[in-house]
Formats: structure tokens, C-alpha cells, sequence
């Protein structure tokens, strides 16, 4: 299991299984990561501080490993490993609750929905995608989606 700060029990577990299924799917099985909910003024300070972007977003990632190579063979990793998980540890994922919130309602789909996009989103991040480059975004995006159907997470 995860860590999850600032979730419901509920939260916990369907995020648990999204983390989860999105690292097996991408071949990361051996690797373990923190993620934490925070609200507007608390994302806009790490945006700024770590981005130079002083705005509200969505989600922010932090990884700890410079490159991930998929798949993930933890034995690659030993100065990153968790001792306690026995896992690799990817870094951690902020989610802005509130933004969240308004994009879910701005998009017509389910708070879950959302949430559960942010979060594969982040852990695409940890796992070394990014969406600068639009052949980048590219196969993010696919990665994202491929993950989302195999949670059975639909555009709703």
C-alpha cells in the first residue's frame, strides 16, 4: 500500500488500486511512491517555489529518480530503494483537492474520474514521461489512457 495523506479511507483504497494498477501496467510493480492532497495556497507555494510558476495546478510531481528505465527491475535502483516497502521509491504526487474538484465539474465527469486521472498522471511523471515535446505528450497521453481502461475509467 501507499502512503495517501488528506483521503477518506474510501479515497484510500481506490487510489491504493490506482497507483497500483498504473505502476503493474507500466511495469513498475517494484516501486512505491507518496501522494498527498493540499489545498490551493499550499500547491500555488510548490508550483512557485518549485516551477517558477506562481498559479494554481492540478498536480504536481516530484520524482527522485533521475531517469526510470521501463520496465522497472528494482535490482537497477539499489540507492533508491524504500526500506521499509522494499520497493523503489519514485518520489511523491500533490494534488490540488479543489482544483480537482473544478475540473470535474468543469469536464461533466465524476470527482473520481478526476482524481484518478491526476494521480495517473503524476505517476507518469515519477515514471520519466513528460508532455513537452507534442510526440512526448503523444505517448504519455496513450500511457494514461491505457492505464484508465484497464482501471475500467472511462470518460464519463
Amino acid at each position: 500500500m501507499i502512503s495517501i495523506l488528506g483521503a477518506s479511507q474510501r479515497e484510500k483504497v481506490f487510489l491504493d488500486r490506482v497507483v497500483e494498477t498504473a505502476l503493474a501496467v507500466m511495469g513498475a510493480a517494484d516501486a512505491t511512491l507518496d501522494l498527498s492532497f493540499v489545498g490551493r495556497a499550499r500547491i500555488r507555494s510548490l508550483n512557485a517555489e518549485f516551477r517558477g510558476v506562481d498559479r494554481v495546478t492540478d498536480v504536481l510531481s516530484f520524482p527522485t529518480v533521475d531517469k526510470v528505465t521501463l520496465p522497472l527491475v528494482k535490482e537497477d535502483y539499489p540507492t533508491d530503494l524504500d526500506p521499509d516497502a522494499g520497493k523503489v521509491y519514485l518520489g511523491s504526487i500533490v494534488i490540488c483537492r479543489v482544483k480537482a474538484k473544478e475540473q470535474a465539474a468543469e469536464y461533466g465527469h465524476s470527482e473520481d474520474r478526476e482524481l484518478a486521472y491526476l494521480t495517473v498522471h503524476g505517476v507518469m511523471h515519477l515514471l520519466s514521461f513528460d508532455h513537452i515535446e507534442e510526440s512526448d505528450k503523444l505517448k504519455m497521453r496513450a500511457a494514461e489512457e491505457r492505464v484508465l481502461s484497464v482501471l475500467g475509467i472511462g470518460r464519463d
